[in-house]
């Protein structure tokens, strides 16, 4: 039985370009593929006749001679045919490098990007990892700003080998199993299968004489003294990148980056709302009734006198404008919110007693809110007798 034309095959046209060829193989070789045609037989024969084509068309030497003398370019051997089949022959190799050519191209941008096939020239030398810090302070530091020396245990470059990882200042050499591509190949039936390289871990080099400081890792453990300036205004959460603190690359890798983040400790007087602040000030039972003036403490360590008006109740607020937190991202300052609460007095003498007891008699008009609320209970027990 003639065998059919090569460009036949493919569902190309004579004279194909290169791209025009790849093209219409990975078209043919997903439509064709055994394990996605289970319920066609000739699938398999069919598959083997995309890949015999494409092998012979993709070399420009073979396409060349195919052109002019077609089939009878390769008779006595010396085509790229993969007749032999899957299973043993000369058409394994052919097999596997028609596949493997049109695997790189179906998933080769993917691989590359995750560390696989065509990126593992650049996993030699791999990026430090991000470090986190947790840094407690203070609200009268969150208020004013402040510089802060933290003790960071990470890893850095090691100074005996550079962060190469080899003795002496020597360089690492290219591993001679992937060479230099961090993964090796293997072919399992229809696929070209790609693990990560057992001689170098994916690193794509090999350190012959390591470094006795580092143990050929290029970097040691060590604690880093750091300064940081922290901004006015933060608050529990708020994150500050250091870039370049974090831990060492290995093999001589970029560096990762250091984030802080920041935790406002709670404060004996004030509490925080965003750039507001409260803060609950007791006052006698005289100063609510009479009026009268306290003095109350700011975020500055300043004072501040506040007037209270008379007649005061427990939970009247009164604003300090400009007396609160200053905005991290912004201009101003926030304001300080006073709630008033009225202290009930304790441990009274006897004289005490007796003059609160004459006051009580005296001031049974003095009370509006306690005589409208009995009122309206007077009110709620006679309709329910009625």
């Amino acid at each position: 039985m003639a065998k059919r034309d090569y460009y036949e095959v493919l569902g190309a046209k004579k004279g194909a370009s290169a791209e025009e060829l790849k093209k219409a193989y990975r078209q043919k070789a997903k439509e064709l593929h055994p394990d996605r045609n289970s319920d066609n037989p000739n699938a398999e024969a069919q598959f083997k006749d995309v890949n015999e084509a494409y092998d012979v068309l993709k070399d420009a030497d073979k396409k060349a001679a195919y052109d002019r003398y077609g089939h009878a370019a390769f008779e006595g051997g010396m085509g790229g045919g993969a007749r032999g089949g899957f299973n043993g022959g000369g058409g394994q190799g052919d097999f596997a490098s028609a596949f493997s050519d049109v695997f790189e191209d179906l998933f080769g941008d993917f691989m590359g990007r995750s560390g696989g096939a065509g990126g593992g020239g650049r996993s030699r030398a791999q990026r430090g990892s991000d470090l986190r810090y947790n840094l407690r302070v203070t609200l009268e530091e969150a208020y004013a700003g402040v510089q802060k020396t933290i003790n960071v245990p990470t890893s850095v470059a090691c100074d005996a080998c550079r962060g190469t990882g080899a003795d002496g200042g020597s360089e690492p050499t290219t591993c001679p199993t992937c060479s230099g591509m961090g993964k090796v190949r293997a072919q399992q039936g229809f696929f070209t299968v790609e693990r990560t390289c057992p001689t170098c871990n994916g690193a794509g080099q090999i350190v012959k004489n390591p470094c006795k400081s580092c143990q050929g890792h290029g970097r040691i453990e060590k604690e880093r003294a750091l300064s940081v300036n922290i901004p006015a205004g933060v608050e529990t959460g708020t994150r500050i990148r250091l870039a370049g603190e974090g831990e060492a690359g290995l093999r001589g890798g970029p560096t990762g980056d250091l984030y802080i983040f920041i935790e406002v400790k709670d404060h004996p007087i004030f509490q925080r709302d965003g750039v507001h602040l409260f803060c609950r000030i007791p006052i006698s039972f005289a100063t609510a009734a009479l009026g009268g003036e306290v003095e109350v403490p700011t975020i500055d360590g300043g004072k501040a006198r506040v007037k209270v008006p008379a007649g005061s109740q427990t939970g009247k607020q009164m604003r300090l404008r400009g007396k609160g937190m200053p905005a991290l991202r912004g201009a101003g300052l926030g304001d300080m919110l006073l709630e008033l609460a009225v202290e009930t007095p304790v441990n009274l003498t006897v004289r005490q007693k007796e003059l609160l007891r004459e006051f009580d008699e005296l001031s049974e008009e003095n009370h509006p809110e306690g005589n409208s609320f009995f009122a309206k209970v007077k009110g709620f027990w006679d309709g329910m007798k009625s």
